[in-house]
């Protein structure tokens, strides 16, 4: 990895840290969902860098994908247990972190999430395989009385790429892809008290571009117009503040130009948790940049 790009990397984990731990600490009960986020996302771009994905935050069985709506009147409540999942990107190359929040009495699923996230790192070095990853992940969780998520995956990271391969899973498997040198990968294991697995949702907040063809309609055309700088970095929905454009969401969809990601949760009074780091592998191990 040439220098400039390491430093990239490096400066968007910093600012995603910072961000992630200060927002982290000021959640409290009675707090609203959007003021939250706008927060959040307000402190990325006063940073000097960008989102690359809207800020996710995911309640309770919600393990990812969820985010604030417009006019969203949601408050956190005592009890919850709150995903915060940030991307920050400057110049394309990313910082995927992610911590939980505890607003009742979880600590133990927090730290089967944590631990398993530390005992991951602890063994990244060249050569490692995935599947190498997902037993001490799986261990770390389940001595603890939880389950592993076992579709939902950590991944590898490129430049305007969020998610390539290869995935990194939670769960042990036979084998998988070999770590390497110089390339970026985040790791997120989830721990939950449910099924351990999840399912989709009807609500869809986040959205990106999957594929380019001619577009007629004037409000499909501003939407794409708007994202064109993001080269295929989700969306929110919530970013569009003219309605007609909102509607052009839903015919870009149908159309393949867009692609939608509905709320993913494990069944239903469940709790789950969640943590994350970026880290770039070295000869001897790795750099967490969001550390």
């Amino acid at each position: 990895m040439k220098d400039e790009i390491l430093e990239n990397y490096l400066a968007a984990g910093n600012l995603a840290a910072t961000i992630l731990r200060e927002s982290a600490q000021e959640i409290r009960v009675g707090r609203s969902y959007l003021e939250l986020v706008e927060s959040v996302e307000a402190r990325v771009k006063d940073g000097g860098a960008d989102l690359a994905f809207p800020l996710n935050v995911s309640l309770n069985e919600d393990a990812a994908h969820d985010t604030a709506s417009t006019g969203d009147e949601r408050i956190f409540g005592r009890g919850d247990v709150i995903k915060l999942d940030l991307g920050v990107q400057i110049d394309g190359y990313i910082a995927d972190t992610a911590t939980t929040v505890d607003l009742g009495n979880n600590e133990l699923l927090l730290e089967a999430s944590r631990e398993a996230l530390e005992a991951a790192i602890r063994i990244v070095r060249p050569g490692v395989t995935t599947g190498a990853i997902g037993a001490v992940v799986e261990r770390e969780i389940v001595r603890r009385g939880y389950r592993p998520i076992a579709n939902l995956t950590g991944h590898g990271l490129d430049r305007y790429v969020q998610h390539r391969d290869p995935p990194i899973p939670n769960i042990a498997i036979n084998g998988g892809s070999v770590l390497e040198e110089g390339v970026a990968y985040a790791i997120e294991p989830f721990a939950t008290t449910g099924s351990g697995h999840v399912g989709e949702k009807t609500r869809v907040e986040i959205y990106s571009q999957i594929a380019e063809k001619p577009v007629r309609i004037p409000s499909a055309r501003a939407v794409m117009e708007q994202i064109r700088d993001r080269q295929g970095l989700p969306f929110s929905r919530r970013w569009f503040h003219d309605k007609k454009m909102e509607f052009a969401l839903s015919g870009l969809v149908r159309s393949q130009v867009l692609h939608g990601y509905p709320v993913l949760a494990d069944v239903p009074g469940s709790l789950v948790s969640q943590h994350e780091h970026t880290l770039v592998v070295t000869a001897d191990g790795c750099i967490v940049t969001t550390r």
